[in-house]
């Protein structure tokens, strides 16, 4: 391994400038290297990843720490949802792939007769991931995995709304890779856009709407392909035979972990207007039960994490305070502490579908509980809205929930589940709209950061010569021939 200069030579808190200067460089660095790190063997790659895996393990315990430090997250809540699933991710990626690599036979066409065709699997070659503060390290590293699987350089850049996750996970990439492969700057917006402006051959990018399509104009300028992971209003639809207990609690649970603050979290659910109070009890309940029966004791909880800083906290709380308001009832929850950052868990009924808090994404602990009269109407509003990046539905009725795999569409679904689509590395997660493009995870994720290459060998036999000028007589015969066979097949 080449001897190069240690990432944290720039502090990770130094300012914009300093980050800047070290991401120019470090793009230059990691340009000539590019191709020695594309032609990485299989064994290669594994090892890396492995690397990647032990140095997860030796800091473990410092990511802890930091993602407490940044917004009081639970280390059992992080362990599960975001440490748990990178190293499931190295898992499959180190067990699939020598096989995901190898070059793939497709058939070749009668015209074609004598040659051979396949697809290789080649690196897109210099690659940006940009994350996000939510799920700092999971996805941070999942398509680091996937990148560093599919044989490319990377620069990664973390959220600056989580310094000491940020300062953690900037060990882990020392520890485990030299920098000429890849590197992590820090920094704020303006460290961003000067990486935006670097000609990266792939983008990828997990955040808001609005950010993802400044990625995507960025992307344009360079013609680079881009991965774009977005978000929106994913809702979770409760059929009239579905087991309201089972789907309260599971609700309850996804839209609560992180303190609401998950791009796939239950936006908001529709229930049966004749089901709705029961709903409403079991989630109430629930709430209890996880987080505490008081809200002195909600507070208190180890298992409730907080908003992650004042803006976010002043837009829930201000979108709350406005749907209720406009005729929105509170059914639990609705205390908060600016001082802390903390908002209760919160239901709502009575709900409106043009009420504040159904105008754009929530991302804070705030469930809006909407009556529907009948299916059909549930899935026209759904339908009215921009696509989401999941759907939820719990149903024991099989033709009701395929009448609501055919009447939406998602990015993902889960049937009588909420967010554990993500644990699952041979299903492809990604947006569609303006919840984004493109998908990762397992092979998905090789196949993002790959560009497949069509490669046709010919024999000294074939049928070339029958189509070579002079274009006489016979070639008209041969040509009348053919079509007569194509129109038949």
């Amino acid at each position: 391994m080449p001897s190069v200069p240690h990432l944290l030579e720039v502090p990770i808190d130094a300012d914009d400038q300093a980050q800047i200067a070290r991401a120019r460089r470090l793009f230059q660095v990691q340009r000539e290297s590019r191709w020695r790190v594309a032609q990485g063997t299989a064994r290669e790659r594994i090892a890396k990843l492995r690397g990647l895996r032990a140095s997860i393990i030796r800091h473990r315990q410092a990511l802890y720490d930091a993602v407490r430090a940044d917004f009081r997250k639970n280390p059992a809540e992080f362990e599960i949802t975001e440490v748990q699933l990178v190293l499931a991710e190295i898992a499959h990626a180190t067990r699939h792939l020598k096989r995901w690599m190898r070059p793939r036979r497709v058939p070749t066409p009668a015209l074609l007769a004598g040659g051979r065709s396949r697809v290789r699997y080649e690196p897109r070659g210099q690659v940006l991931i940009l994350a996000p503060w939510n799920y700092p390290f999971q996805l941070l590293f999942s398509p680091l995995i996937a990148a560093v699987a599919a044989g490319n350089v990377c620069i990664l850049r973390p959220s600056e709304k989580v310094p000491h996750t940020a300062a953690a996970m900037a060990r882990i990439i020392v520890d485990a890779f030299p920098e000429d492969e890849v590197a992590m700057v820090a920094g704020g917006i303006e460290t961003a856009d000067a990486l935006l402006s670097l000609p990266f051959d792939h983008f990828f990018f997990t955040g808001s709407i609005a950010v993802g399509r400044k990625v995507m104009r960025a992307a344009a300028e360079h013609l680079a392909t881009v991965t774009l992971e977005l978000g929106g209003k994913s809702p979770a639809i409760v059929d009239r035979s579905a087991d309201l207990a089972v789907a309260a609690e599971r609700i309850v649970w996804g839209k609560f972990v992180n303190a609401g603050q998950t791009c796939v979290a239950p936006d908001y659910v529709l229930v049966h207007q004749d089901d709705a109070q029961r709903f409403i009890a079991a989630a109430r309940a629930d709430i209890a039960r996880f987080y505490g029966a008081t809200d002195e004791a909600r507070r208190a909880s180890e298992c409730f994490a907080r908003v992650i800083d004042g803006p976010a906290f002043e837009r829930i709380v201000g979108v709350l305070d406005q749907t209720v308001a406009g005729g929105a009832q509170i059914e639990a929850g609705g205390q908060r502490d600016a001082s802390e950052r903390y908002l209760a868990p919160t239901l709502l009924s009575g709900v409106q579908w043009d009420a504040p808090v159904m105008r754009g994404e929530i991302f804070g602990p705030v469930l809006p509980i909407v009556e529907y009269a009948s299916l059909d109407e549930a899935l026209a509003r759904i339908g009215a809205g921009s696509k989401p990046l999941a759907l939820y539905v719990f149903s024991r009725d099989r033709r009701a929930t395929e009448r609501v795999l055919r009447g939406t569409t998602a990015g993902g679904t889960i049937i009588n589940h909420v967010l554990c689509h993500l644990a699952n590395p041979d299903l492809p997660f990604g947006g569609v709209g303006e919840s984004g493009q493109g998908s990762y995870h397992g092979f998905a994720g090789f196949r993002a950061f790959s560009h497949e290459r069509a490669v046709l060998s010919m024999g000294r036999v074939g049928l070339g010569p029958l189509y070579y000028p002079p274009y006489g007589p016979r070639m008209r015969r041969i040509a009348n021939l053919v079509s007569r066979w194509m129109e038949r097949r």
